[in-house]
């Protein structure tokens, strides 16, 4: 597949942001650059359509001294999660599931889930494990937004946890198909739909698809997304020939000093996280934006229609607590990104509406449907990930000039 042609692009001013602003926000990453708090990273605006801002900072590779540029190739982790979800969504639009189904009509190894509860003997004080039957099946709008009772194995030292780094959960060297029969031998941390935890979900939710289609997750999401869209450098790995363009962090960690290590793209991995496997770049990330911000549609080419995205951007958790550990106040959860609920409560600025995510490793995007925006940073500094995503988005809407 040939690289995609560019959005459109157009002086800052034509749509209503600030040159000024923009070169404000270059400025401030150039003075975290030189401070070496940051390796480098690649930054996209664009606004009604058009690409008013895109720019490279600081270096590629900060062992090697090379320069970023903006093709640069980044682990996008769970930026993997929105794609992966637009891509079920297709099969609801298309009648090959349906949200309120189990999972386990796809997957039987599912049925009847067990959760871990933990138990606390009080003369001893000794801490045991109990497993009870749970109140429901799992169901694919539980994968979606992130209710099943999974987890994650780095989020907490519960049992459940434990057990995950104890089964190896994480690793590469297994099929979509063995990762998902190691989790449906495991407990669940929550009874389904009783809270929000960020978890593995979207992993099954990927294997799922295996299943319903009959073809590996990358076959579908390149058939169905990635080839349609132009994202020619979106992948669960970089080729020999992009090995150059592949974005690296520090080292070591800038404020702990702790050996930094990141996903090794540059071989195609057995397991096809879809949770967290891809590498892209901005440019093609961008595409995939504003076809979700245009309603389903990106230069004539139709991937799902405007009602289902709007299901998709709305909140779908409710009461059900928990958003707020990871996605922060103020936020919801839809189907694949944290909602934004109001204009204020929380600590960054953004529109009622917007929804966003972002990747361990320091990436993270927001759509902002009112203002027609759509911002996109693209870094490897997993330990500074939470400080550059709240810098970001205070100098792109301190650069609106409307």
């Amino acid at each position: 597949m040939t690289a995609p042609s560019p959005l459109p692009s157009a002086e800052p001013a034509a749509v209503g942001l600030s040159a000024a602003g923009l070169d404000r926000l270059g400025a401030v990453l150039a003075r975290e650059i030189e401070a070496k708090r940051l390796p480098g990273a690649v930054t996209l605006v664009a606004r009604r359509g058009r690409i008013a801002h895109f720019a490279s900072h600081g270096a590629r590779d900060p062992r090697r001294g090379t320069a970023m540029t903006t093709d640069s190739i980044f682990r996008i982790y769970s930026m993997t999660k929105p794609i992966v979800s637009l891509a079920a969504m297709m099969l609801m639009e298309e009648g090959k599931l349906l949200l309120a189904e189990p999972i386990s009509k796809y997957l039987p190894a599912f049925a009847g889930p067990k959760v871990a509860a933990e138990t606390r003997d009080e003369p001893t004080g000794r801490v045991g494990v109990e497993l009870v039957p749970a109140g429901r099946e799992i169901t694919i709008q539980d994968l979606l937004r992130h209710t099943a009772g999974f987890t994650y194995e780095f989020r907490g030292d519960a049992a459940v946890q434990r057990m995950y780094r104890e089964a190896k959960t994480f690793r590469r060297d297994q099929t979509n198909e063995g990762h998902a029969a190691t989790l449906a031998k495991l407990p669940l941390m929550y009874q389904p739909g009783s809270r929000w935890e960020y978890s593995r979900a979207t992993d099954v939710l990927g294997r799922l698809i295996e299943v319903v289609e009959g073809t590996p997750l990358l076959q579908v999401l390149a058939a169905r997304i990635l080839d349609p869209l132009g994202m020619a450098d979106t992948g669960f790995h970089a080729p020999a020939a992009k090995h150059e363009r592949i974005a690296e962090p520090f080292e070591k960690d800038p404020e702990t000093g702790a050996e930094v290590s990141l996903l090794n793209v540059r071989q195609p991995p057995m397991f096809e996280s879809g949770g967290g496997g891809l590498v892209s770049t901005a440019a093609d990330y961008a595409r995939f934006l504003q076809m979700l911000l245009n309603g389903g549609t990106l230069e004539g080419v139709r991937l799902v229609s405007r009602k289902t995205l709007e299901f998709m951007t709305a909140d779908h958790v409710g009461p059900i607590p928990g958003v707020d550990t990871l996605a922060g106040p103020g936020y919801g959860f839809g189907l694949g990104f944290a909602v934004r609920l109001a204009d204020g409560i929380a600590a960054t600025p953004g529109s009622k509406g917007s929804y966003y995510w972002g990747g361990i490793a320091g990436t993270a995007f927001w759509v902002d449907p009112r203002e027609e925006l759509l911002a996109i940073l693209m870094m490897q500094g997993p330990g500074q990930r939470e400080r550059y995503r709240g810098l970001f988005r205070a100098l792109v809407y301190g650069a609106f000039g409307d």
